[in-house]
């Protein structure tokens, strides 16, 4: 089960009765999508019941962020609250083998362990640590709460504009915006919003561009010299502060007020609902 299949419904509940009437033999809810004990885990638990009713069981939960000790054994006690010990607790995350040890040694009630991305590749640096999260679904902006507001989608279409320096250089901050907004103004840090600059006074250039549309691609291809010209002209407008081996500057990406607010709204949004249903 896919975070984009639970932001694809107007409700986790209502996704988790799709998911479950679509694969009721084989049937593990993922519940961190927005907040594991206080929506999650409960919303698994009545359609689990719901399923019972139709002479179904459902296999367990899947856990893939936050802090997996604590969240595997408030989940464990709640389910065996409800009559559904039977169910299993699976959890994923970046799991290798002192991850999991820890989780052992810490009395964690999980079940199953999945462990992909460093069982098939050589750390620490030989794997680019990327998850599809829905950010629009039926024309309406889409997130991925967490916990941690750090793994906390940001939803909606967007476009992303690096700033360009009085003298022709990277600034050494990239913006990213809703879709329709022509240029950024002040921008923030993605998770302290005490932290701002304004750089509506700096050149700016859109980096996301329509190469493709109705299967066919928008402008001619380019030669390989070019291609390979390409990042090595880009590399030049880096100012060295960034580029040196040792104790490099740190190229900041920051948001919008707008995307920041739209966010936010989305995010009280769903705890006012989650209110509402308790």
């Amino acid at each position: 089960m896919a975070h984009s299949i639970i932001q694809s419904y107007e409700s986790e509940l209502e996704a988790f009765r799709a998911f479950a009437s679509s694969r009721p033999d084989n049937c593990v809810f993922l519940v961190d999508t927005y907040n594991t004990v206080q929506s999650g885990v409960p919303n698994a638990i009545t359609v689990a019941k719901e399923m019972e009713k139709n002479g179904q069981r459902a296999l367990g939960i899947r856990l893939d962020s936050g802090d997996l000790a604590w969240l595997s054994k408030a989940a464990r006690k709640m389910l065996d609250d409800a009559g559904l010990a039977y169910m299993k607790i699976a959890a994923s995350n970046q799991l290798d083998e002192f991850v999991i040890k820890s989780l052992l040694e810490q009395g964690a009630p999980i079940d199953i362990f999945g462990v992909g991305t460093k069982l098939v590749t050589g750390f620490p640096d030989a794997a680019l640590d990327g998850v599809y999260k829905l950010s629009l679904g039926g024309n309406k902006p889409r997130l991925k709460i967490s916990e941690n507001l750090q793994k906390t989608t940001l939803p909606g279409k967007k476009q992303v504009y690096r700033i360009i320096n009085d003298n022709g250089c990277f600034y050494g901050a990239d913006a990213i915006v809703l879709s329709h907004e022509e240029r950024a103004g002040i921008i923030y840090h993605p998770y302290e919003r005490e932290k701002s600059i304004d750089v509506s006074a700096y050149q700016q250039e859109s980096l996301l561009k329509k190469v493709m549309e109705g299967g066919r691609r928008l402008s001619s291809p380019e030669s390989v010299k070019n291609i390979a010209g390409f990042p090595k002209s880009r590399l030049d407008l880096l100012p060295l502060e960034y580029k040196r081996f040792e104790n490099p500057h740190v190229y900041k990406t920051s948001i919008s007020k707008e995307l920041l607010d739209l966010r936010n709204s989305l995010i009280a949004a769903h705890k006012h609902i989650k209110r509402e249903e308790l």
